[in-house]
This record gives structure tokens, C-alpha cells and sequence, in this order.
């Protein structure tokens, strides 16, 4: 992960992302939102894999671009959450499984 990372770091660099508004979170948010988007249409439009699989790649050099203009180590936020969810039950709600506290 942290190569990812440094090479999203140099992609905010080589924009100056951070000079140029790139890192203001609202901004972000709906960048982050339209990737959603893109990745549900992708799913109801049946469109090809590959268009699936770069949509998300799309949302994670988004997401890693957030630790970076936040400041935050994502990499141990990542690790301490799993171990929260994995210590969680499971439920059935409407035909599939959820994993959440309540």
C-alpha cells in the first residue's frame, strides 16, 4: 500500500492538487460520488469487466488521495477497522448477509 500511496502522492504533486483545490474534501466527496455512480452503472448496464475493475481503481486512488490531502495514516485506520468488523456477527436482512454493529 505505501507505494500506492507515494504514487498518489506524486499525482497530487505533479497537479499541485493541494495549491489548486484538488484536496478540498467537498470537492473530493463528489468526485468520490460520481466514481459510485460509474461503478453502478457499470453493473446495470452490463458493461464489460475491465470498465468495472478500472471504476474501482478509479475510487481507490481517490480514497488514497484523501489520506494524503487529510493527513492520515490509511494503511493503520485500514488494519484497526478489520479488526473491529471481524469481531462483529452477522445477519440476514432481506435475503443477504450484513456485518455491521446493529
Amino acid at each position: 500500500m505505501k507505494e500506492m500511496i507515494e504514487a498518489v502522492r506524486e499525482f497530487h504533486r505533479k497537479f499541485d492538487l493541494k495549491e489548486q483545490g484538488g484536496e478540498d474534501m467537498l470537492h473530493r466527496m463528489n468526485l468520490i460520488m460520481e466514481e459510485v455512480g460509474e461503478i453502478s452503472q457499470c453493473l446495470t448496464k452490463g458493461k464489460p469487466r475491465e470498465d468495472l475493475i478500472e471504476e474501482h481503481a478509479d475510487l481507490l486512488i481517490l480514497l488514497l488521495g484523501n489520506a494524503i490531502a487529510q493527513d492520515f495514516d490509511l494503511e493503520k485506520a485500514f488494519w484497526d477497522k478489520l479488526k473491529k468488523i471481524m469481531r462483529r456477527k452477522s445477519r440476514m436482512v432481506n435475503g443477504t448477509i450484513r456485518v455491521t454493529e446493529t
